[in-house]
């Protein structure tokens, strides 16, 4: 059997480098995307064996078709795992937070992933036993204060999966989701709309853990490798799912608590 592969968006750093990491240590022919040239190249460069890297932003269609028809013409045609992953996040009150930074979330977000879905669709096809695999959120489980926008999205996230879970069956594709805690990624670093304040603490001003890249790599195989549709990483993630539905209220409580002021 020849070399299997997976292609990573959002693979410059966080949950994207994490899992690429893990799956060349296992065998894996990986290929990378990202809109951050110097993190795709140190990822790369700490791959046994390197990586096929693609300069890419996922809201960009022609640049979809292009990086996956380049690297599964280095694979032989094979693309055993897509893995939706790249990701912004914003933060802040709805009412102070730019247009102009919804539309960006949401292209990035939620968009990309119907691109990268419907794009990849013929190459994870023609490959059995293929996954797409996507990056929700704890925020797909009850929207998050502070964090609307990018609820709205990881919603999405959620929902694309499943409906493609359904509609895909029968071409022999997998589709399942990643539903971690917030992750200690750069990313939380990015201030909030109408304060001082950093998406993290907002995260942790709710009361909600972080959790470890590798914990989330960890679980990309799993639930590539397993039948469940939405893996649940981290404490936060399990709790949040119990209470939204068993103790609605009290995460309601919770996340008014919360807010970002």
């Amino acid at each position: 059997m020849s070399q299997q592969s997976i292609f990573i968006t959002g693979g410059g750093s966080g949950i994207g480098r994490a899992t690429a990491l893990l799956f060349a240590r296992k065998g894996w022919r990986v290929g990378l995307a990202d809109v951050n040239v110097a993190g795709l190249a140190e990822t790369a460069a700490a791959l046994p064996g390197g990586a096929s890297t693609y300069v890419m932003d996922v809201r960009d269609r022609d640049a979809w078709s292009e990086a996956l028809e380049a690297f599964t013409a280095t694979t032989g045609g094979r693309l055993d795992v897509l893995f939706n992953n790249a990701g912004i996040g914003t933060g802040g009150p709805l009412v102070l937070t730019d247009f102009a930074e919804i539309d960006r979330v949401i292209g990035v977000n939620l968009v990309g992933v119907l691109n990268g879905a419907k794009i990849g669709h013929a190459y994870l096809k023609r490959t059995p036993g293929s996954c797409l695999l996507n990056t929700a959120s704890a925020s797909a489980i009850y929207g998050s204060s502070g964090l609307a926008p990018y609820s709205a999205t990881k919603f999405g996230v959620r929902a694309i999966t499943e409906a493609l879970d359904g509609e895909w069956a029968a071409d022999g594709i997998k589709v399942r989701d990643l539903v971690p805690s917030f992750i200690d990624t750069p990313l939380l670093n990015a201030g909030t709309a109408g304060t001082n304040r950093s998406i993290r603490e907002t995260v942790t001003g709710a009361g909600l853990e972080l959790t470890g890249v590798d914990t989330v790599a960890e679980a990309a195989w799993a639930a590539v490798h397993g039948d469940t549709v939405h893996t649940y990483v981290g404490k936060t993630a399990r709790r949040m799912a119990f209470a939204a539905r068993w103790m609605p209220g009290a995460l309601r409580k919770q996340m008014r608590r919360g807010r970002a002021r």
